[in-house]
């Protein structure tokens, strides 16, 4: 992980990670694991795919392969520089109703991820070697001259070629890792790709920055990202995927909410204008009939998340107009709410869900008063109750659909451990493929 730390480094303060993540050996097994019988699909038909007619047979016996199936396949890092994949197709061949011969096609391909001039990640092979042997025959031939007309029928070049499509993940499903997801209705984050990953022993390193849209415009940061320094790891993880966000992304988040008006809220008590007129002396000569009190709290000024080891926090600044009516809303009262507050956060699906789980602190003072100075106790008394109750109800009803994590489609995360450090969130998680429906 001290990888991804050197990759936190802000080069341009617009171009800084705030997030990322590592592929780790296990996850490239079991993306080895899964794309097994998807290779096998795509190679069975390509190589029993009916071959064009020769127009001048030199032998009248033609070739053709009759069964394929992938023996192994493996991907294995090479540090600093990329991916090999190696894989063993055995091939059963016959050239008469009475001859068959089994063949051996083995592939070696070097692959890496680069970044196209779209921004998107595009998987690439640099190298591939296919070679084909002969495993045993039910007569005598020549192997050599055997090997070299099922070589012509194979077309390896053309495997070689299109070798990345054997993995499940190419570049189609790479490129839905920087598509926008939905957090509100007006409301949308993206994760885009800063670089090509790295490689090193402990996986594949992908830093990340994360931009939030409200309305369709991407909207400035609060502050300019901090590198997050995270442990290195005693051992390589079990884990096939570990995710990192920093503090600053989560800052990011609830502003991006706040700049939405997602954290707006209207809070109905049961307080009436007759009950606070007899704590409120000058209440009783603003309203002759006797109207529900309500709430309506906004932000002045951005959220603030804090991450300490084991505990993540919220820091909301609002202000509550307290007045009454509907149309219109007269306002009688502007009381300034500071609220610190617990976050819970777990992940279903490639989702993160976030949650108020409780509120720590909160403090009331009086802004503007129509009714005349208002004692501090007097607030907490009358109001402190309804804010503590209603504003983590009412945010957590904005963030119950969760925050899309970065992903690649048809993927979903499994066995995840949530770990808060200071400055940084770490998620440590399973790859599932989703069962195909249809």
């Amino acid at each position: 992980l001290s990888i991804l730390l050197s990759l936190l480094v802000p080069a341009h303060t617009t171009r800084s990670p705030d997030c990322g993540g590592i592929l780790t050996p296990s996850g490239l097994r079991y993306l080895a694991e899964v794309s097994k019988p998807h290779a096998e699909s795509v190679l069975r038909q390509d190589l029993m795919a009916s071959p064009a007619p020769d127009p001048s047979p030199v032998s009248p016996s033609r070739n053709q392969i009759i069964s394929v199936k992938v023996d192994k396949f493996s991907l294995t890092l090479i540090p600093d520089t990329g991916l090999r994949l190696s894989i063993e197709v055995d091939l059963g061949i016959t050239s008469a109703p009475s001859t068959t011969k089994e063949m051996r096609l083995s592939i070696l391909a070097d692959l890496h991820v680069e970044m196209n001039p779209e921004g998107n990640l595009e998987l690439v092979t640099s190298e591939c070697k296919p070679t084909l042997e002969e495993v045993q025959s039910t007569e005598e031939v020549d192997s050599k001259s055997s090997g070299s007309e099922v070589d012509k029928q194979i077309n390896v070049e053309k495997i070689c070629l299109e070798v990345s499509k054997l993995l499940l993940f190419p570049n189609e499903r790479l490129m839905s890792l920087a598509a926008p997801f939905p957090i509100t209705p007006s409301c949308q984050v993206q994760y885009l790709p800063l670089a090509a990953p790295m490689y090193s022993e402990q996986g594949i390193i992908i830093s990340l920055q994360t931009t939030f849209q409200v309305a369709g415009t991407v909207i400035p940061l609060p502050v300019s990202p901090v590198p997050f320094s995270m442990p290195e790891p005693a051992s390589s993880s079990p884990s096939h995927l570990i995710l990192a966000f920093s503090e600053h992304f989560y800052t990011s988040l609830f502003s991006a909410l706040e700049e939405s008006g997602a954290l707006n809220v209207s809070l109905l008590s049961s307080l009436t204008t007759a009950t606070l007129a007899e704590r409120i002396t000058q209440m009783g000569s603003l309203f002759q009939e006797d109207l529900p009190v309500v709430l309506q709290a906004v932000a002045r000024s951005s959220p603030h998340v804090v991450l300490e080891e084991d505990k993540a926090i919220v820091q909301l600044f609002l202000t509550a107009q307290i007045g009454a009516g509907s149309s219109p809303f007269q306002s009688f009262l502007s009381v300034n709410v500071d609220v610190t507050a617990r976050l819970h956060l777990s992940v279903a699906d490639t989702r993160m869900i976030i949650s108020v789980a409780a509120i720590e602190d909160i403090e009331l003072s009086l802004a503007t008063s129509d009714v005349g100075p208002v004692l501090a106790a007097l607030l907490e008394e009358l109001f402190l109750p309804i804010i503590r109750e209603e504003v983590p109800a009412q945010i957590n009803v904005v963030l119950r659909q969760g925050v899309f994590l970065p992903h690649i489609a048809s993927f979903t995360y499994a066995d995840v451990n949530i770990t808060i450090h200071k400055d940084y969130v770490l998620i440590p998680c399973n790859l599932q493929l989703e069962a195909r429906t249809g």
